[in-house]
């Protein structure tokens, strides 16, 4: 049963994407054909690829250590050289799907608001990447981050972009820093534009303790 799902899902992705090879619009609302050309794929090997991709392997088996209740020590800067904020935050992390991805609930302060934020984490098991989006109260967008892993530095190191609302119809760029220090301790660092010169610096901290 599994192996006729995957097929089927083989199949449906050939069909629409050869579909939307064809139906393409350009700007002026023209056909065009897409830049990437459709190379076919036999049934055999699209359903060993998909199964390859839905499996959860390594790397979700890593996410799902940290599962539970963190308590976060928070640090941010405003602007680069700014006095620093300090707060606490508390972060619940549940696998979801099978162990294909951790939904992760943020709950905490910020300037004496009431502060929530939700992220969903995964391993892209075809790009061989991690994958990471989030939203929160404090605004009405979604940042969508990838990023590679760093055995030697036991991290993982996302890239992305989010609205800046400060420039209407642009992103800016955001990094962040994730680190396994051990089963009981992480640390994440966030990095993004100063609003002032436009370049890098950290604009928050966190120390997470398992609870």
């Amino acid at each position: 049963m599994k192996n006729l799902f995957f097929a089927t899902c083989a199949a449906l992705l050939f069909i629409a994407c050869d579909k939307a090879k064809i139906d393409v619009k350009t700007s002026d609302g023209k056909d065009s054909i897409a830049n990437e050309e459709w190379k076919p794929v036999d049934s055999a090997t699209a359903n060993k690829a998909w199964m390859e991709f839905a499996t959860p392997g390594d790397m979700q088996k890593m996410l799902a250590k940290s599962d539970g209740v963190w308590s976060g020590e928070n640090t941010m800067w405003m602007e680069d050289g700014g006095k620093p904020m300090t707060s606490t935050s508390t972060t619940t992390n549940k696998m979801i799907f099978g162990g294909r991805y951790q939904s992760s609930e943020h709950k905490g302060n910020f300037m004496g608001m009431s502060f929530e934020g939700m992220s969903i984490t995964g391993y892209d098991n075809a790009k061989k990447k991690f994958v990471s989006t989030w939203i929160d109260n404090m605004g009405t967008g979604v940042m969508n981050m990838e990023g590679d892993w760093d055995a030697s530095k036991k991290s993982i190191e996302f890239k992305g972009k989010m609205t800046d609302p400060t420039r209407p119809g642009k992103d800016c760029n955001m990094r962040e820093v994730y680190t396994f220090v051990d089963d009981t301790h992480q640390t994440l660092e966030m990095y993004g534009p100063d609003s002032k010169t436009g370049k890098e610096y950290k604009t928050m901290e966190i120390k997470y303790t398992k609870k």
